[in-house]
């Protein structure tokens, strides 16, 4: 059984070569990826809120892995819907957030790092959020270094993007780099589980789970083709014209030019 080090880096790697993602299901068996998972998410501050159980991390055990991953590796884990809450904005809005299970949440931070690890290597140099040592300051010393002849910066927004993500088009984005059906099955279900709000189930037939472990990964998953766009179309549409611009010094002599010949034109007349 391969460390977590070792295994995540062979995913970088092969991220960083391009190469797919073959039988990468069998990987959700390892039990330290579950451990590592586990040290990375039993301080936050969700870790005691129960979801639509009572399920807390304070009842975590090894036990409790082993049951994870022996209903993966039978293939009959069932994400529960998230319990929804809501989260007061700075603008008065209220933000939904989605509260999953203590088990779906040990799980999603397992699928995170490895789809972090192999997807990292193939986001553009320009996109900052939500990946790895990046960041607001990151993106700051980006154009603190290299924009330096920007004049302005146009802001945009994507409204309820996390909310908006089409289903199809994230499981199709997936398969593009990831060649196990198995794997695939269980995003759809992740993506499918839904939520709870006043003991009432909702389907979620678009987006990512709020509030999810994984969802930040798997927008900037389907969000890179954006980043692609801009570089490849938008930038070079919009930044070369279409003739090469004139030389400002010859401009302002053939206008000098210009005006001394209208000048010295009715002379030229009188003399005839």
């Amino acid at each position: 059984m391969q460390t977590t080090d070792v295994l995540l880096g062979l995913l970088r790697e092969r991220g960083k070569r391009g190469l797919p993602l073959t039988r990468i299901y069998r990987q959700l068996f390892n039990s330290n990826l579950y451990l590592t998972a586990y040290g990375r998410i039993y301080r936050n501050k969700g870790a005691m809120t129960p979801g639509v159980t009572e399920e807390t991390v304070d009842a975590m055990a090894v036990e409790k892995i082993r049951d994870i991953i022996a209903a993966v590796r039978q293939e009959c884990y069932q994400w529960q819907p998230a319990r929804r809450s809501y989260v007061l904005k700075k603008n008065g809005k209220k933000r939904p957030l989605g509260l999953p299970v203590w088990s779906d949440k040990l799980l999603a931070e397992v699928i995170r790092s490895i789809l972090s690890a192999y997807f990292d290597e193939t986001f553009s140099e320009h996109s900052h959020g939500f990946r790895p040592e990046r960041g607001c300051h990151t993106a700051l010393r980006e154009i603190y270094h290299t924009w330096k002849g920007c004049a302005w910066i146009i802001e945009g927004d994507i409204s309820d993007c996390f909310g908006s993500l089409s289903h199809d088009l994230l499981i199709s984005t997936l398969s593009e780099k990831i060649h196990d059906g198995r794997f695939l099955h269980l995003m759809k279900k992740l993506l499918d589980a839904g939520y709870v709000e006043d003991w009432k189930y909702h389907r979620t037939l678009s987006g990512v789970p709020q509030g999810s472990i994984v969802s930040p990964i798997l927008s900037n998953i389907l969000l890179t083709k954006l980043d692609t766009f801009v570089e490849t179309v938008l930038i070079p549409q919009y930044t070369r014209g279409e003739k090469r611009k004139l030389n400002q010094k010859y401009v302002k002599l053939h206008k000098q030019m210009h005006k001394l010949l209208s000048k010295q034109q009715p002379l030229l007349l009188k003399h005839r």
